[in-house]
This record gives structure tokens, C-alpha cells and sequence, in this order.
């Protein structure tokens, strides 16, 4: 649940969204050909070959494949085509990793509790070091100090070993595990930002509403506060200008919409805004370390965009973009030289492709499809449409449909999305293709509160949770029954996070709306889930009072929000699934609900897996519950039955 997204919070186009949301019947569905019935383990087992990356020095490659059951690492010479596993975790999957000079770090919990911790192991798979092995406590990458002369076998972590709550900084050696503390954090200082020399130049401290960044222009001389924002403005530094003297950030403050800015540090303003997009924020910024120039800002409208900043990298993506025509394209994970890259491309019914791009010659070269047993020509596309809610507010989403079927009364999966502070983007969607795939629409919708819109439109969510936020998402299941293509009688919801407080919300508060719902992870007692918030999370208690609202003061309203208390109202089929390590809802939100629907005689299934988080990361348990939602939705929803593949 992406709670602090932003503020710690963070092609080709079939139709427009214009011409597709003024007359969404017109499709030409009729056209196409039913796909086979795809089996449930193509979606969801783990991906063949992804997250490729090159070596630092340009010889080696690196990427995350299956190996005895889970997830690792493999690596092999560029001019090589057999790798070698360089981990060999049997328990969990490795889902976070990289290069720091010729060693692999990555980051692994126990059983999805998120306390992860620091692991090193040579290229050859020889010399594994865990370099945090501490319980309890969380370890994250700060810097990797890739390009900091002198720092080659260094990397900056944060650490909430001294107090749950605050990630000090530490330097560590990734060969030894020898650490040192890098700023002795008495005044619980919660965030970090260095310069290009990998000094500690920016810290912040937050009250949970007001967030305070402190500036040093050096070592030797102690933080000085530079400027305060509160919970309603987003500053989040990117990078140090290359002379280290100002810092390019994004900042909505003065604005309603994120920009790209230089900000002065010396002055203790901002300077220059380098771009603005009219109607969406801007997520971040791309540059060159070695050629030292800002490369694009980056923002998603219905769809990934870049906003070129130099000539050269746009001369590259204009290349890809040619080479593959239909898709979209993303040229990232060079080496130090700048010269051999990755190239991914994909769209929304192609997971991934990936190619080896020699800046030199100009030549790609084909490397793996992350899921090469889907078939493009199988796969639905995702629609951008567009919706009024019931207030006047435009919601922007997206509308996936079965292929070879009129558009017209099907069985439909409204999807919320999680966070809440998040959004559902365009791409490929194993979820939603999956559900396709059976036979339902599948509706994702970028409520109010969602992020990226500015933030006018995300703070239209605040104390609205089972309120405005949820009529958005009622809205949108009444625009495709006004469309004509949703059956009323045949609308489920499913959603996890944030999407499975939305999904108990809708068959409590609209118990009429929906058929049946699946609830994965989702919260169902406003307060007992204030409660059980993971320490790291308590700095920013106040903030999320007033997004969300105060058990004391806000008692009321906590409680007319909380589905749980309205158990009594859900009369169509639930079933729930939860992980029995999740620090984000713990599995006590789960289990009084069920306790509470079976007290009523409620149809209810509850799946547990012992050794899952917050989402099941585990092939066996992943596989597990869809096919227990696949049987689920063929019971209530009953679509009609696709061709079965022989």
C-alpha cells in the first residue's frame, strides 16, 4: 500500500479517450477471434527472464529467473549466451537487486514481514555475505555511490536498527560488512539526500502534517533548516545540480499540477522551472552522469511520456521508437561508459521485451521475452475512458474487454486500485488479461485521492475514504451499465491494499451494486488498523489523520467508514484472501470480518498463507489464489465459456 507515494507520499493509441468515451459501444470486437482459454499459471508464475541490467565496467549481464522453484539471479558475459544462478534462495523470491562494482547486492525479508535485509555475493556465486543480518530491522539502499571515486566497494544504506521508527545512515562495505554510522541522527532526522560527491547534504524531519528540509554545504558545518512544506505540498529533491550548489526537484508548492524546478540553496528558493505538464504531475527527472546533462522529465498521462530535455537521448528514443513501431520503449540500465544499454518494450498486451542496445555500432539485440508462452494476439486491449462522477469530477480509467464478444451486458470486475495515494497506469495487466481471458470486463479507475492528477484532485480524497472516493468507483460501475455494456446483475469487485478497503466498502455501502467481491489484503476496521501501522509509519501518524481521519477526534466518521461495523449489510458472496506476515493490514483485519459474515451464516471463503506479507509473492501461493478466484467468479459471475485450448 503505497501510502506516502509523492510526499515520502512516489504506443499506440487503439482509439482516443475522446472517441472512446462518447460512444463506447462502437467497437469492432465483432471481428476478432475468441481467444483459447489460457491456463491460470501462464499469468502468474514467475516471469521467464526480467529486470536485465549491465555490469557497471560493460561486460557482464545480469537478470531475475526461476531457478529450483523461486526467483534469483543469473549472470553471464555480454558476449556470452549461458548464464549462471548467482543466488539460491529456495524460500522467497529476490524481486530487489543490483549492480555495485563487480559484486551483486540485493535485499530479501523473511516470509514477507518487510524487514529486509542486505546481502552481497560475487559474480560467480561463490562469496555470499549477509551484510545486515539484524532482526526486526528494515535496510534499505540510500545510495549506491556508483560514480564516488574512492567509494568502489561502499554503499550508503539506511537502517532502523537504533529506533524503529527513524532510518539512520551508514556506510557499509559490501565485501566485509564493515559499517560505519555517517550521521549521528540525536535529533531523528527521517530522510536523506546526497550530493554528487555521496555527502549528506539534505535531511528531513516531519511532525507527520509539516515536513522540514535541512540543508549543510558541507561535512564540517551542522544542518540549517532551507524551507517547510506541509502534507497538501510535495518538494522531493532528484538531484544536486552537477556543480553541487542547487538541487533539481519536484514541487507542486505555488502550483497545482508537480513541476520539474531548480531550487537554490544558498538563496533558499526556487530559481527556474524547467517543465510543467498541464494536466498531470511530473514524476521525476532522467540525466547523464557521465555526460553530466538532464536527460527527460517523465509523467504519466493515460499512458508513460517523456519530456525531452537533450538532444541526444531524444535522438535514441526517436531510434527505438522507429525499430518498434506499436510499442512502447524504455532505454535504461547502462554501464558507467554510457555506451551498452538495455532496451525494454512492451504495450498493454505484450508483458516484455528485452534487447541489448551498443550505442556504438547502433545495433540491438534481442534478448528474452519476460513471459514468451503468452501470445500477443491473446491478449485484450486496455482501453483509456473517461467518466463524470456524480459531483461533476472527470475520473480518468481504464476499460479492458473480452476479445471476440459484443460489448454488451457482460459480467464486469470493477478493480480499485490500492494505496490509495497511487494510480492505475496503462500496460500490460496480468489481472486484468487474466479476467478477460474468462470472459468479464474489467473497469480500473483513478479515483479521487488518486495521485498524478495535481494536487487539487488528490486532496478531493481527504477523510473520504468509503465516502466520495467510493462513489467515484460506484460511478463508474453506473457509466458501463449506462453504456450498455455491463449486465447489472453481473458486476463483481475485487480489489487488494487500499482496492480490498474499496472492495468491503462497495458490498457494504451499495450492498445492491455488486453480485460477489474478492477482498485480498484489504482493511475492514478503520481503527484497529490505525493501530497496527508498521513504526517506520509513525512519524507520519499526524498526516495520515488528516488524509484519512483522527480515532479520537474523528471517531464517527472512522467508524461510518469501516466495513466491518457494517457486516450486517453484505449479503452477496466474499471471499478474502491474507498474507499472516503483512505489517501494512494485519491479519486481524481480515479475520474479524470473516468472523463477523460467518456469525451471520454469510457466505465467506478465507484463504491464509503462513508465509506471506502484505500480497503473496510466492509462485505456489500466487497460482493458489487465483485459481481459487477463478472458481469463485465461474460460480457467481458464471460468463460465458471461452474456447478451450486443445
Amino acid at each position: 500500500m503505497k501510502f506516502f507515494q509523492k510526499k515520502l507520499l512516489y504506443l499506440f493509441a487503439i482509439c482516443t479517450v475522446t472517441i472512446f468515451s462518447c460512444n463506447s459501444n462502437d467497437q469492432t470486437v465483432a471481428t476478432e477471434e475468441k481467444p483459447p482459454l489460457i491456463a491460470i499459471e501462464d499469468f502468474f508464475k514467475n516471469a521467464d527472464k526480467s529486470s536485465w541490467q549491465i555490469s557497471p565496467d560493460g561486460e557482464y549481464i545480469s537478470y531475475r529467473s526461476p531457478y529450483k522453484g523461486h526467483t534469483n539471479v543469473f549472470v553471464r558475459k555480454i558476449s556470452d549466451t549461458n548464464a549462471m544462478p548467482v543466488t539460491f534462495d529456495t524460500v522467497r523470491n529476490i524481486s530487489q537487486y543490483q549492480w555495485k562494482g563487480n559484486r551483486i547486492l540485493y535485499l530479501q525479508d523473511i516470509g514477507g514481514d518487510e524487514n529486509f535485509q542486505l546481502f552481497s555475493v560475487s559474480i560467480d556465486g561463490k562469496d555470499q555475505k549477509a551484510l545486515t543480518p539484524f532482526a526486526k530491522v528494515r535496510t534499505m539502499i540510500l545510495n549506491d555511490l556508483r560514480y564516488v571515486p574512492g567509494k568502489e566497494k561502499e554503499v550508503m544504506i539506511g537502517m532502523n536498527k537504533r529506533d524503529a521508527r527513524f532510518f539512520d545512515p551508514y556506510s557499509i562495505n559490501i565485501e566485509t560488512g564493515e559499517m560505519k554510522v555517517l550521521y549521528q541522527n540525536d535529533k531523528n532526522y527521517d530522510s536523506w539526500f546526497t550530493d554528487h560527491n555521496g555527502i549528506i547534504r539534505i535531511a528531513t524531519k516531519t511532525d507527520g502534517v509539516n515536513t522540514t528540509f535541512f540543508h549543510r554545504a558541507s561535512e564540517a558545518v551542522p544542518f540549517d533548516s532551507l524551507l517547510t512544506t506541509n502534507y497538501k505540498e510535495s518538494f522531493a529533491p532528484n538531484l544536486f545540480t552537477f556543480d553541487n550548489k542547487n538541487i533539481y526537484a519536484t514541487s507542486n508548492i505555488g502550483r497545482d499540477k508537480s513541476a520539474v524546478v531548480e531550487y537554490d540553496l544558498a538563496a533558499k528558493k526556487e530559481i527556474k522551472e524547467i517543465y510543467i505538464n498541464p494536466d498531470n504531475d511530473v514524476d521525476g527527472l532522467s540525466y547523464s552522469p557521465k555526460r553530466k546533462v538532464l536527460e527527460y522529465a517523465y509523467y504519466t498521462s493515460w499512458k508513460s511520456e517523456e519530456h525531452f530535455l537533450d538532444k541526444e537521448t531524444e535522438a535514441d528514443y526517436n531510434k527505438m521508437k522507429e525499430k518498434f513501431k506499436g510499442y512502447e520503449v524504455s532505454i535504461y540500465g547502462s554501464n558507467n561508459d554510457e555506451d551498452k544499454f538495455i532496451v525494454w518494450t512492451g504495450n498493454d498486451k505484450l508483458p516484455a521485451k528485452f534487447y541489448f542496445y551498443d550505442k556504438k555500432t547502433g545495433e540491438t539485440k534481442f534478448l528474452a521475452a519476460s513471459r514468451p508462452w503468452l501470445k500477443e494476439e491473446d491478449m485484450a486491449a486496455m482501453k483509456p475512458i473517461v467518466y463524470k462522477s456524480r459531483d461533476g469530477l472527470t475520473i480518468h480509467g481504464y476499460l479492458t474487454l473480452p476479445k471476440g464478444v459484443e460489448a454488451k451486458n457482460l459480467p464486469v470486475v470493477i478493480n480499485p486500485h490500492g494505496g490509495p495515494w497511487a494510480r492505475d497506469g496503462w500496460g500490460f495487466n496480468n489481472e486484468a488479461q487474466f479476467l478477460v481471458n474468462r470472459g468479464y470486463a474489467v473497469l480500473q479507475m483513478n479515483f479521487r485521492g488518486s495521485t498524478g492528477y495535481g494536487k487539487e484532485f488528490w486532496l478531493k480524497g481527504s477523510k473520504q475514504w468509503g465516502k466520495t472516493m467510493q462513489d467515484d468507483i460506484s460511478d463508474g460501475v453506473q457509466y458501463l451499465i449506462k453504456e450498455g455494456i455491463a449486465d447489472p446483475k453481473r458486476v463483481a469487485i475485487y480489489g487488494g491494499s487500499y482496492g480490498g478497503y474499496a472492495t468491503l466498502a462497495g458490498i457494504t455501502f451499495t450492498p445492491d451494486l455488486y453480485c460477489c467481491a474478492v477482498d485480498y489484503v484489504g482493511v475492514s476496521n478503520m481503527f484497529t488498523f490505525m493501530k497496527t501501522i508498521p513504526p517506520y509509519w509513525e512519524p507520519y501518524k499526524a498526516m495520515f489523520y488528516e488524509l484519512v481521519g483522527d480515532p479520537k477526534k474523528d471517531s464517527a466518521l472512522l467508524a461510518a467508514a469501516s466495513p466491518v461495523f457494517a457486516a450486517d449489510k453484505i449479503k452477496v458472496p466474499l471471499f478474502i484472501a491474507q498474507g499472516a506476515n503483512d505489517p501494512r493490514v494485519n491479519k486481524a483485519e481480515s479475520d474479524q470480518m470473516v468472523e463477523a459474515l460467518k456469525k451471520r451464516g454469510v457466505e465467506v471463503e478465507y484463504m491464509v498463507k503462513n508465509d506471506e506479507g502484505h500480497g503473496f509473492a510466492n509462485e505456489n501461493n500466487r497460482i493458489d489464489f487465483y485459481k481459487a478466484m477463478d472458481k469463485f467468479f465461474a460460480k457467481h459471475l458464471a460468463p460465458p465459456k471461452p474456447a478451450v485450448k486443445q
